[in-house]
């Protein structure tokens, strides 16, 4: 069985993540850190006999669908309404140099 953390430590997590904050930030983050993980080890209280584990609250169902090709916008009337195009494509600013 996993043990069960009841204590991170705020200062050691800004340490290692070269972040600074003030003493009274500190205590303030790690009351409510505190809080946080009480609240999620009371949750060990819950009786969940015949509860499958599962990612989603809903069952998830594959939502492929057979790629078929159908009508679509006239290239005149997509190109009319582009901001720039040229050579009948698309023109869009450049974000890699």
């Amino acid at each position: 069985m996993e043990e069960k953390k009841t204590h991170i430590d705020v200062a050691r997590v800004c340490e290692l993540a070269h972040f600074d904050i003030c003493a009274e930030e500190m205590t303030e983050f790690q009351a409510q850190l505190d809080n946080i993980l009480a609240y999620v080890n009371k949750l060990d209280e819950l009786n969940l006999d015949g509860i499958e584990p599962t990612m989603y609250g809903q069952p998830v169902v594959n939502s492929f669908r057979e790629d078929v090709v159908t009508p679509s916008l006239p290239r005149e009337d997509v190109l009319r309404n582009a901001p720039d195009s040229a050579n009948d494509e698309i023109k869009v600013p450049k974000i890699v140099e």
